[in-house]
């Protein structure tokens, strides 16, 4: 059982719900990267859901948005923006993602914007601020027999979940976490340079600790390194407990074996511009000078 995907889902459900009784004809736009579970929830409730196109780098293509938004003008927009997709850790521009719906007509009150935090929700205080204390407010509620206000969507958390959380802020301290997360990006710009050099595309979004590359072309390799593969990319996604030194034994046995991979015994490197971009694929036809 996938713990996470069914508290997404149970998330999710509560915002369609929420909103869903605001805009009952509402349509809800998501990414093609955004997390299944968000299509799920859709099917779950009968709404009619509108997929838009991403650029290179996995974020929403908003001219795309734009395009689509003017097709049902009459109908309010309820929106999922990513802050971290799954494979490629792309951050949404949620400036340009406003601006948009603005220049298409949108009032404010004829949108909503649900931010899917997914694993960066930890992350993005640190490196930039994203949600705005006066959306927060808007869902606060006194609640009488709590003594207490409640900002949450269903009501209520998990239990565990904020006893961790308050148990490693009181152990780390906002400098620890600090600390942490730029090791993090530190760790994952050391990977993308290192798999570069060795003549091997790679791709790291800004603010973001996952580093897409080639999908191997040994699944024993990919197993081994726990390693998510989507066609041709596979991505790691450098958290606080991966080091330097598993890093760099990492890419000692991926240098090892790139060569056993292709009948010619040659370290070839396949394109995938069409993942991750021109430049950053390292493909003979794409190879920067």
């Amino acid at each position: 059982m996938n713990i996470g995907a069914t508290l997404q889902i149970a998330v999710l459900k509560a915002i369609f719900m929420e909103y869903w009784s605001v805009f009952p004809d509402g349509i809800l736009y998501a990414s093609r990267e955004s997390h299944y579970s968000v299509f799920k929830a859709a099917r779950m409730y009968k709404m009619e859901c509108v997929k838009v196109n991403i650029l290179v780098s996995g974020e929403i293509n908003c001219e795309d948005f734009r395009t689509k938004l003017v097709l049902n003008k009459d109908k309010p927009a309820i929106l999922n923006v990513n802050i971290g997709t799954m494979v490629k850790g792309a951050v949404g521009d949620l400036d340009l993602v406003i601006k948009t719906l603005e220049e298409t007509g949108f009032a404010h009150d004829l949108f909503y914007i649900q931010c899917d935090g997914a694993l960066f929700r930890l992350m993005m205080p640190i490196v930039k601020r994203i949600t705005r204390l006066e959306h927060i407010n808007a869902l606060s509620r006194n609640v009488e027999y709590l003594a207490s206000r409640d900002a949450t969507i269903m009501g209520s958390r998990n239990g565990h979940a904020p006893i961790f959380f308050w148990y490693t802020l009181n152990r780390k301290g906002y400098r620890g976490f600090q600390k942490e997360v730029q090791k993090c990006l530190r760790n994952a710009h050391y990977l993308k340079d290192r798999l570069k050099a060795e003549g091997i595309g790679a791709m790291l979004i800004e603010l973001s600790s996952t580093v897409v590359f080639g999908h191997p072309r040994d699944e024993e390799f990919v197993r081994r390194w726990q390693l998510a593969c989507q066609g041709n990319i596979a991505h790691v996604v450098v958290m606080p407990n991966i080091t330097i030194e598993k890093l760099d034994d990492f890419m000692d046995e991926l240098i090892e074996k790139r060569p056993t991979w292709f009948k010619d015994g040659k370290s070839q490197c396949p394109c995938i511009a069409a993942d991750v971009g021109k430049e950053s694929c390292a493909c003979s036809l794409h190879k920067q000078g």
